[in-house]
């Protein structure tokens, strides 16, 4: 073992000890549900705390922690929506911390009360078995010839699918991004909820593409032998960040941050880097494309954040409240 791994798992044990009172962390995260198994086993073996995981879908997590306000539960929570991160600590429900792990990560990636665990993209899935040509480009899905091959993630339960149709509203304006949406709507694409509703149709030969799929899972499904393409539109994309953060509310800080320590230390990155995403650190080699390899859209994310329901209500307009 590495000096610097011995040392992270020294120092995980010395946080444990001084607050051995609590031996218990509940953490509630976003999928990928074997990295925070994982994470959560290298924790309790490193330094004998014990993790409660409540793993779900971000929106569910949110209306989890909103149901639980009066008698809060969680410590960590790992959301795939930055955005929620960002609503959390205005709300005041965030407890300040930066991690000495944190060196190692680019500024637009951490704030004083949130750290990104790992980093998605958005993309097209093809599936290499389908009828249908591989897509190059966005645009491309509205030809007659993906008629009823298409699905897309609903921007309503998916932050990183409204991150997608935002980073398009800014990058190809609003005129061109509903009139495309209306075109794949008149094409038959179905929207049929939250990520892997979207994605199992392809991966099981029902529909060709995914319009807006986060990566890592596909990655991760065709480095399994799935006959899918993976395909990042030169036209541009967006990043989904995974915010980590420590809920002001926890009994435990000190475990709490130990947690977030040894996620964002070099073993816990290779655990991120091991499911296909983006680790945070930018001294952790990931196994995909990363953010210097990508067309990244910039834009301005609060903006269109503080738009939310309207973009949602435009959205629902074309595709109805559910397919």
């Amino acid at each position: 073992m590495r000096f610097s791994n011995l040392l992270s798992a020294a120092v995980l044990s010395a946080a444990f000890f001084t607050t051995a009172h609590a031996s218990t962390l509940t953490v509630y995260s976003a999928g990928p549900d074997n990295l925070i198994s994982r994470l959560a086993q290298d924790f309790t073996e490193q330094t004998g705390t014990r993790v409660n995981v409540f793993q779900s879908t971000t929106g569910q997590m949110m209306a989890r922690l909103e149901s639980e306000r009066a008698n809060p539960l969680a410590d960590v929570v790992i959301s795939a929506s930055w955005d929620s991160a960002v609503a959390l600590k205005e709300r005041g429900d965030l407890l300040e911390y930066v991690s000495p792990n944190a060196s190692e990560i680019p500024d637009f990636l951490k704030d004083t009360h949130y750290v990104a665990q790992g980093v998605s993209a958005l993309a097209m899935v093809w599936n290499r078995n389908s009828s249908v040509p591989m897509p190059d480009d966005w645009m491309d899905l509205v030809d007659p010839v993906y008629k009823n091959e298409v699905t897309m993630p609903d921007p309503a339960q998916s932050g990183a699918a409204f991150q997608l149709v935002t980073g398009l509203l800014a990058s190809k304006g609003e005129d061109t991004t509903w009139s495309m949406m209306s075109e794949l709507n008149d094409n038959g694409m179905i929207v049929p909820g939250p990520n892997a509703r979207a994605l199992n149709p392809v991966l099981q030969g029902a529909k060709s593409v995914v319009f807006g799929a986060v990566d890592y899972i596909a990655l991760g499904q065709q480095a399994d032998g799935e006959a899918i393409e993976v395909i990042f539109p030169s036209s541009g994309t967006v990043i989904a960040p995974r915010p980590m953060m420590i809920m002001a509310s926890t009994q435990q800080p000190d475990i709490a941050k130990a947690f977030i320590d040894y996620v964002l230390s070099e073993a816990g990155q290779q655990r991120v880097a091991e499911v296909y995403l983006m680790p945070a650190r930018e001294d952790v080699s990931a196994l995909r494309p990363t953010i210097t390899e990508l067309n990244l859209i910039q834009f301005n994310e609060a903006e269109f954040e503080a738009r939310r329901a309207d973009i949602l209500s435009s959205f629902r307009s074309i595709f109805g409240s559910g397919q």
